[in-house]
């Protein structure tokens, strides 16, 4: 499958930052600012555009990696501006970096991955994962 997406194409995605984004496990909350998973979730998202630009309804993406580097924070109620640039596409792979911005400050930056395969494959491959955990 050939991904018709050009290295620096870009796609934009804005988050308010809601309680449910903070920063909190198990033990409770820990404090009012936007989580790293939380923000991860997001900046995948954002490469997930691409993603749905391109795949058929046959096809659907899978990630394959992410990095996230955290720099600032950003307080519940504040919106954050993600940026997804991609940056090579080889085979039915898409490798995107990303920069989340609130207020024209630096939040986070990093790389996802993304494959798209046939849904049928996936399916045949997270099958044989429930086969294994039962055997």
């Amino acid at each position: 499958m050939a991904i018709p997406i050009q290295p620096g194409e870009q796609r934009r995605f804005s988050r308010l930052v809601r309680p449910e984004d903070c920063a909190a496990f198990d033990s409770g909350s820990v404090h009012p600012v936007y989580a790293t998973f939380a923000l991860a979730r997001d900046a995948e998202w954002c490469c997930r555009l691409f993603v749905l630009d391109v795949k058929s309804t046959e096809e659907e993406g899978i990630g394959t990696m992410i990095s996230v580097e955290h720099i600032s924070p950003a307080t519940a109620g504040s919106t954050v501006e993600f940026t997804a640039t991609a940056e090579s596409i080889a085979g039915n792979e898409i490798i995107c970096g990303f920069e989340a911005h609130c207020n024209g400050r630096l939040v986070a930056k990093g790389k996802t991955g993304q494959k798209v395969l046939k849904k049928e494959k996936l399916e045949r491959l997270f099958q044989s994962l429930d086969s294994n955990m039962k055997s």
